[in-house]
C-alpha cells in the first residue's frame, strides 16, 4: 500500500506542476503563458528579465512536474519544485505571513515538505522506468 500512496501523490503533485509549467510557457489550460507571465512578474516588483524568468519557472514546473510523477529522478523533480516554491514564497506570499487565508504561504510550505518527504523516501516500486 505504501507504494500505491507514494503513487498517488508523485502523480497528484507531479502533474499537477507539469500543467502549470504547461500555462506558464505555452498559454495551456488558461493559462498566460510567457509574455503574459513576464509581464506579471514585472508587476511583483521583477522588473529586469521577466520573460526569462517566466521560462525558468515554466520549465522548472515542467521538468521538475515530469521527472516527480514518473518517479525518474525524483530528487532533482523535488528539487525543481522546491525552488520553484520558495522563490513563490519570496516573491509573492511572504510577506503575507503564513496564513492562505491572508494570501500567505501555507500551501507552498505544505508542497515543499511533501516533495522532500517523497524524495527522502524514494519513489516508491511504481515508477516509469522499471527497477529489477
Amino acid at each position: 500500500m505504501v507504494n500505491i500512496g507514494l503513487l498517488i501523490i508523485r502523480l497528484a503533485i507531479g502533474l499537477t506542476f507539469v500543467g502549470h509549467g504547461a500555462q506558464k510557457l505555452f498559454g495551456w489550460f488558461g493559462g498566460p503563458g510567457v509574455v503574459k507571465f513576464g509581464e506579471f512578474l514585472g508587476t511583483i516588483g521583477i522588473k529586469t528579465g521577466g520573460r526569462t524568468w517566466a521560462i525558468l519557472a515554466g520549465i522548472f514546473e515542467l521538468i521538475g512536474g515530469l521527472l516527480f510523477s514518473a518517479g525518474i529522478l525524483t530528487w532533482l523533480g523535488a528539487v525543481l519544485i522546491i525552488i520553484v516554491m520558495i522563490d513563490a514564497i519570496i516573491t509573492v506570499h511572504g510577506k503575507n505571513g503564513f496564513w492562505l487565508t491572508d494570501g500567505g504561504y501555507e500551501y507552498n510550505f505544505i508542497l515543499i515538505a511533501v516533495v522532500l518527504g517523497v524524495a527522502l523516501t524514494g519513489p516508491g516500486d511504481y515508477v516509469l522506468i522499471y527497477k529489477p
